[in-house]
């Protein structure tokens, strides 16, 4: 829905988070007016300079597990983002380890999402609700564990894998995938319009106080963090590959797939995928170091490795990257160097 000034309206959910404060930067830059939604708006002064929207910036305070926390921030939207997500990827130390994480982090990511969902429901300003999706959802396995030809939107992982093998990140996986699903689900039954995001490892520069959890993935090797280390090795164990995207890219994904008029379901964002002994060369040969962990190549049958992570269903929909896995690489050491995440050599 158009405004008489020409200006559309957006809510983006989880607003102070890596992929949320970029999305609420792009939109705002397009001169779109946008309602971000953060649990504590008293601690958003880190990002109001990075964001420069003016008069066309509102803040919302809402919160996932409240019901209608939303209500506000949604009124007169064209459309909301739903970035919102808890990064949650280890296994908490409990006794009763799936009661915990059905209580505490799964009920929650679904009830908050269709929250969000109901919220859209009270006003009839919202044509479409964009959900970021992860490619932690994917699997290049069948059931058997062989390499498939090609990994795409429906190579979903089975819940009843992920439960079995709890692998690293298990957790985040777990919820992306019933919060998903949930989603789907609740906006067949109540007509919404919902397209989702499957976004590939992103990394390029950040607007957050901290260190994002995937750009700190993505530099394990160099860093030595086992436990993001640990999640990078399970996700090439999963895909034969590690998938990127640019930030901007995956923002400009979000925006692309809002607007289309045709979109519609799932939609993989990833710029190109490398292995795990491409990704470390494209470390080494931005942040050189000693001590980085190396990688041997794996002997597999080359026709059985997936040649790549396919963002074809969105490509044909006319979408077009603008960065490539070095220059996603060479951003990312950047500006980690440049806030000290990194020693400069």
């Amino acid at each position: 829905m158009e405004e008489e000034n020409g200006l559309k309206t957006y809510c983006v959910t989880g607003a102070t988070g890596y992929i949320g404060s970029w999305l609420v930067k792009s939109l705002l830059q397009r001169g779109c007016k946008v309602h971000a939604t953060l649990r504590n708006p008293e601690n958003v002064s880190h990002f109001i300079n990075s964001w420069e929207g003016g008069d066309r910036l509102s803040l919302f305070k809402a919160d996932l597990r409240e019901d209608g926390s939303f209500d506000e921030a949604v009124q007169g939207c064209d459309g909301v983002y739903h970035v919102a997500a808890s990064m949650e990827f280890g296994s908490p130390a409990t006794e009763n380890l799936d009661g915990y994480v059905k209580n505490e982090i799964i009920d929650p990511a679904i009830k908050g999402t269709l929250n969000i969902l109901t919220s859209c429901l009270k006003t009839d300003t919202v044509k479409r609700v964009v959900f970021t999706s992860s490619v932690s959802t994917l699997t290049a396995k069948d059931s058997s564990g062989r390499w498939k030809s090609k990994v795409d939107e429906s190579c979903q992982t089975p819940v009843k894998h992920v439960l079995e093998a709890k692998a690293n990140g298990w957790v985040y996986v777990l919820a992306k995938l019933l919060t998903e699903d949930a989603a789907f689900q609740f906006a067949k039954d109540k007509g919404i319009d919902l397209v989702s995001v499957i976004t590939a490892t992103v990394g390029g520069s950040f607007l957050t106080p901290t260190v994002p959890a995937s750009i700190q993935v993505i530099l394990s090797p160099v860093t030595g963090d086992r436990r993001m280390l640990s999640i990078l090795e399970a996700v090439n164990s999963r895909m034969g590959s590690i998938a990127l995207v640019h930030i901007v890219d995956i923002c400009n994904a979000h925006i692309f797939l809002m607007e289309h008029p045709e979109a519609g379901g799932r939609y993989l964002c990833c710029t190109n995928s490398c292995t795990m002994p491409e990704l470390v060369e494209h470390l080494s040969h931005e942040y050189a170091r000693a001590d980085t962990q190396r990688f041997d190549e794996k002997q597999h049958d080359p026709d059985s490795v997936p040649a790549e992570i396919s963002s074809k269903k969105l490509r044909d929909l006319g979408f077009s990257y603008n960065y490539s896995i070095p220059e996603i690489i060479q951003h990312t050491v950047g500006i980690c160097k440049a806030n000290g995440f990194l020693p400069v050599m």
